[in-house]
């Protein structure tokens, strides 16, 4: 008995132990480092500028911008005059002499002294190269220019992003509201008919099957929650939020919704404004830049230059003298580089031809993006159609399934065609779902083709 009892004691004494370790160290790790859930209502035109101001790409964007600035800043300050300043000192050795060969070796101090000195400044200044700082610049200005485009290309396809995942996630909002509705209409038939199997007005299959769809249901349902949690976090990934965050869209799948007709304008000016465009225009005048650099090789360059300097010993007299002096002086610099004129020529032609090559990519550039836009439209013209048929048909499928479950519960029917009637009505009501969610996208896909997202 009392080993029992010191067994008992011991073994409660490791209970509460353990109990009080994980009370007092597990809920406050918890708290620390797992914080809760965070609601956060967000329109659509919230998400896209948050997007656009937040996701990592394109702040990634944005810093290449600001360095191709500064690149442009570099290439203009070549302009400027190159100064440069020198100085040095030396100590010289004594002056070993020979005599017959290597024979007969003496020393004597160096003239007029040991000891030398210079100090002095340089300045180059370029007045004509052929047209080459011009080209240069001009280049790196494409250059920029073309980085601030690809920024905006790189915003405004993370806002078509954006507009996916809000998209998706209105769609699985409303489906699971749906999907709720269709568990109580199930859990409604299933209370029917094991009212009515108990009173033996339905046989054990009907039972069976109806439990068997509201589990099926209940499936769904779960299957929608974890599809919204998982969207929500490729939203929160897009935006830069941290992952407690549950977005709530405040805008629902039927939100306004421009006419046809109004994205006549938007399909007319994409050729130009899109961003394939731009950046197809961008890279041609580059190209021209980088061949005006290339024929600039072909001219003469002209350089002003200027030195003064202070030196000791005075070498210029013979013999040297023991003294320090100052000397300075300016002159022009006429250079031309005759071998450029065969060895610059394939380079030039080679550059006309990419330029040719680039021509023929901007066209098909238009080409395309014409192309696409003219799709768009229509394909947005055909989902606002299916809207229109997606309403009538959700009125159509209510009606049918009001009259079959009449049917049914008055033993007319069979538990297959109510079922049948239920999946129809739900289909009808995902088909409106997806119809307009589909028109929003169509939409600004539109956007973002014409350069307007």
């Amino acid at each position: 008995m009392n080993a029992l009892r010191s067994i008992s004691l011991i073994r409660w004494i490791l209970m509460t132990s353990t109990s009080f370790f994980f009370g007092m160290q597990n809920p406050s790790y918890a708290q620390q480092n797992v914080p809760a859930a965070q609601i956060r209502p967000m329109s659509l035109q919230q998400a896209i500028a948050l997007g656009k101001t937040e996701n990592n790409l394109v702040k990634a964007a944005a810093s290449e911008e600001a360095a191709a600035l500064e690149d442009l800043k570099d290439t203009k300050m070549n302009a400027f005059p190159t100064i440069l300043a020198n100085s040095d000192y030396q100590r010289f050795t004594k002056l070993t002499l020979f005599e017959s060969g290597l024979g007969s070796a003496h020393s004597i101090p160096k003239r007029p002294t040991q000891y030398g000195a210079d100090a002095g400044l340089s300045a180059i200044f370029n007045i004509y190269s052929g047209g080459k700082q011009r080209a240069a610049k001009q280049e790196q200005q494409h250059r920029k220019d073309l980085a601030g485009t690809s920024k905006l290309e790189q915003s405004a396809a993370i806002g078509l992003r954006v507009v996916n995942q809000y998209l998706d996630m209105v769609r699985l909002r409303d489906q699971r509201r749906l999907i709720i509705d269709q568990v109580k209409r199930a859990e409604t038939r299933y209370r029917d008919i094991t009212a009515f199997f108990n009173n033996q007005k339905v046989t054990r299959s009907d039972l069976l099957r109806a439990e068997l769809n509201l589990s099926a249901v209940k499936l769904n349902l779960e299957q929608i929650e974890n599809d919204l949690t998982i969207s929500n976090q490729k939203l929160n990934v897009l935006i830069n939020f941290p992952g407690y965050i549950k977005i709530e869209p405040t805008d629902s799948a039927n939100m306004v919704r421009p006419q046809a007709a109004e994205l006549s304008s938007l399909a007319a000016t994409a050729p130009a404004n899109s961003f394939l465009a731009r950046k197809a225009a961008q890279n041609l005048r580059f190209q021209a830049a980088r061949v005006e650099a290339l024929r600039s090789s072909n001219r003469p360059s002209i350089s002003l230059f200027s030195a003064y300097g202070l030196t000791y010993p005075n070498a210029i007299f013979y013999p040297p003298v023991d003294q320090a002096y100052a000397i300075g002086f300016i002159g022009v610099k006429v250079q031309y580089n005759i071998s450029s004129l065969y060895q610059n020529k394939n380079k030039v032609s080679a550059g006309r031809i990419r330029y040719q090559e680039l021509e023929y990519l901007q066209q098909n550039v238009n080409d395309d993006v014409m192309q696409e836009t003219a799709s768009l439209v229509i394909k947005y013209q055909e989902a606002l159609n299916r809207i229109i048929v997606a309403e009538q048909s959700i009125e159509q499928a209510r009606i049918n399934y009001r009259i079959i479950n009449a049917k049914y519960l008055n033993q007319l029917a069979l538990l297959t065609d109510l079922l049948d009637a239920d999946n129809l009505l739900q289909e009808s009501r995902y088909n409106i779902v997806l119809a307009q969610t589909n028109a929003q996208l169509i939409y600004y896909r539109l956007l973002y083709v014409s350069g307007k997202l």
